[in-house]
């Protein structure tokens, strides 16, 4: 159970250290959080962590809990320094991610619901892929490779694995990991302040 300890320790550390630069950048300017997208996520991770405590996953629940109050602020945060082009695609996504809560809530089937997150939440960053083609340099490379690694360590540090809890970890672990790669080669080809 130590290691548990351990682990969840290190994906709420990962975590705030991820979200804490990126609040910072975001609100000096820096960083330009897409609206929508952070919508969406604090709507999937809403979702993911219910699913993680229904689910078992103790605490190892504790970390994306965290994320989740941290992706309520940047939401907050974005609707007066984030970037605002929203594509019909992205109401469709924020209408499937809310339609996840009532698939949970009206026809009780919370698995179904954490599959429609996960994958509504590596849809959610779509927008974010789309503005980091042109302006790479509007994200923070540091955060996304911490949330990548808060993600791991969280999966670590479940109690229980099952649908419910590995799911939705392992989805956001795989996009801030393929996020943090495509900043990297974007980065190699926009020059910063070119846009």
């Amino acid at each position: 159970m130590e290691i548990k300890i351990l682990f969840t320790i290190l994906a709420a550390v990962c975590g705030m250290i991820g979200f804490i630069p990126y609040l910072w950048t975001s609100l000096f300017g820096r960083t330009r959080p897409h609206i929508f997208t952070w919508l969406i996520w604090a709507i999937t991770n809403g979702v993911a962590v219910a699913g993680l405590w229904y689910g078992g996953g103790g605490i190892g629940a504790i970390a994306p809990s965290i994320a989740f109050v941290f992706a309520c602020i940047i939401f907050l945060v974005s609707l007066r320094f984030g970037k605002r082009d929203i594509k019909r695609g992205d109401v469709i996504i924020l209408i499937v991610a809310l339609s996840s809560i009532l698939v949970w809530l009206l026809l009780d089937q919370p698995v179904l619901a954490v599959l429609i997150v996960s994958v509504v939440d590596v849809i959610g960053y779509i927008p974010t892929f789309r503005k980091a083609f042109n302006e790479p340099w509007t994200e923070a490379m540091s955060s996304w490779a911490l949330f990548a690694g808060a993600s791991l360590f969280g999966i670590l540090a479940l109690e229980d694995y099952n649908l419910l809890t590995v799911s939705y970890l392992g989805s956001i672990s795989f996009i801030n990991s393929a996020l943090l790669l495509y900043l990297f080669v974007r980065r190699k080809i926009v020059r910063q302040g070119s846009k």
